[in-house]
């Protein structure tokens, strides 16, 4: 498969699940408010985030934060056109991470850029330890980042053989 090709439908799919699952959350539970899924496992929720992954920077007495993650999803998404343009050889979990990642930044940038904040809504947890509520745009980036890994590591075994 062309590379553009697999990368760009990635990053569409991904951009429209996250943009329609977002619009949903917004429209069903109240901002600040949780609904049980699962007891004690699982709760969808709506909440803001000014920060970055695991709540990094969501911080109020901070404003420039989201100025920081605007020009940060910005460079992310010139670098991934950068490596696509560039890179000459066929690597599926190269071009699949590249286009799962430009989606997942596109959609969090666009929160970002229309209520300067990122919608939430993921919501998983054992007792009272919960991990940070995240969303589909972050799924795709954090297994963006895998595919990147697994394409890294493959590369440096073939290499390797090689020398």
């Amino acid at each position: 498969m062309n590379k553009y090709k697999l990368a760009f439908s990635l990053a569409g799919i991904v951009l429209l699940l996250d943009q329609i699952t977002k619009v949903w959350i917004s429209k069903t539970i109240p901002l600040w408010e949780e609904k049980v899924i699962i007891p004690g496992f699982f709760n969808l929720v709506h909440i803001l985030n000014k920060g970055a992954a695991f709540g990094f920077l969501n911080r109020a007495d901070i404003s420039w934060q989201t100025y920081f993650f605007i020009g940060a999803s910005a460079l992310a998404i010139v670098l991934i056109f950068h490596l696509l343009k560039t890179v000459e050889r066929q690597d599926y979990y190269l071009f699949t991470g590249l286009g799962l990642i430009l989606g997942g930044a596109l959609g969090n940038l666009i929160d970002r850029i229309r209520i300067g904040k990122v919608i939430d809504f993921l919501d998983f947890y054992i007792k009272q330890y919960h991990w940070p509520a995240f969303n589909v745009a972050d799924i795709a980036i954090f297994c963006g980042t895998m595919s990147l890994i697994i394409s890294f590591y493959k590369r440096k075994k073939s290499a390797s053989r090689f020398n």
